[in-house]
């Protein structure tokens, strides 16, 4: 492999280079809220196939 890989990180000198569109923080809550979303889904049919 060439060095060119491992002078990325020299060239970035500390700067965003992408940006996230909102606070890291959001991305947690949003999955967190999925999750439990989709928790509440597979607890709904729950003991499904012993209904009769």
């Amino acid at each position: 492999m060439s060095n060119a890989l491992f002078m990325v990180a020299p060239m970035a000198g500390g700067e965003v280079v992408n940006p996230l569109p909102m606070d890291p923080i959001w991305w947690g809550v949003i999955a967190l809220v999925v999750l439990l979303f989709l928790l509440a889904v597979t607890w709904a049919f729950r003991n499904a196939s012993n209904h009769r």
